[in-house]
């Protein structure tokens, strides 16, 4: 006997995880059409969606992220936001942002009226319609997503994490490590690192040897820290 094939309401969508591929999607938005990841390639992308236009938390963080844009920019980092919207809200609420806060949102916002997108990403808010959650997706130069957070709908996102987890990723690729928690102002280890713990038994033994250093701190074979 043949299997039955899935009606449209009990298909589900795999959504992307940490280390998968970003899907390829082409999305309309406030600056013109997008193709993704292409058009970001060779630098990093911060995508984050919001359950809607012209609502107050949402509203607060555009303006927080706006603020911080040149933050971004200068870790070679794109903002890119995104909710179930058309284009013409999109430009209604940042002018109303505009002549009321004063901030001129400059980065673009996905206008995902369909909802495909969010479906894709997996940013739909389970039991609020078609209602986006705060998801945030930091993709690299390569098109790899590194990154997911989510926050619930009526708590706004703090964009001093999101930069700092985008600098900890990005130290980590240029030197092979790992940051401890609230790095870099960890209470015990302040700004330093921590080695990648040895994958054998002979890189165990030799771990309190290479690590023999100023610079280094050991504390035993598979936990190392050192300055940046």
């Amino acid at each position: 006997m043949s299997e039955r094939t899935p009606t449209a309401d009990e298909r589900t969508v795999e959504t992307p995880g940490i280390g998968d591929t970003f899907p390829e999607l082409t999305v309309e938005t406030s600056h013109g059409e997008r193709e993704l990841p292409d058009d970001y390639q060779g630098e990093w992308l911060v995508l984050f969606s919001h359950p809607g236009d012209f609502t107050p938390v949402c509203t607060s963080e555009f303006v927080a992220f706006e603020q911080r844009r040149e933050e971004f920019e200068e870790l070679d980092a794109e903002l890119l936001g995104l909710s179930i919207d058309r284009v013409h809200s999109h430009i209604k609420w940042t002018d109303w942002i505009d002549d009321n806060l004063g901030v001129d949102i400059q980065f673009p916002i996905i206008a995902d009226d369909q909802g495909t997108v969010a479906e894709t990403l997996g940013m739909l808010h389970p039991g609020a319609g078609t209602a986006t959650v705060r998801s945030v997706f930091v993709v690299d130069p390569e098109g790899t997503v590194r990154l997911i957070l989510t926050y619930p709908m009526e708590i706004g996102r703090n964009i001093d994490e999101i930069l700092r987890s985008l600098r900890a990723l990005q130290k980590s690729d240029e030197q092979e490590i790992a940051v401890p928690a609230d790095w870099p102002e960890n209470e015990t280890f302040g700004n330093k690192v921590l080695m990648s713990p040895p994958a054998t038994e002979a890189g165990a033994k030799a771990r309190r040897e290479e690590a023999d250093g100023e610079e280094y701190d050991y504390y035993d074979w598979w936990f190392v820290t050192r300055e940046q």
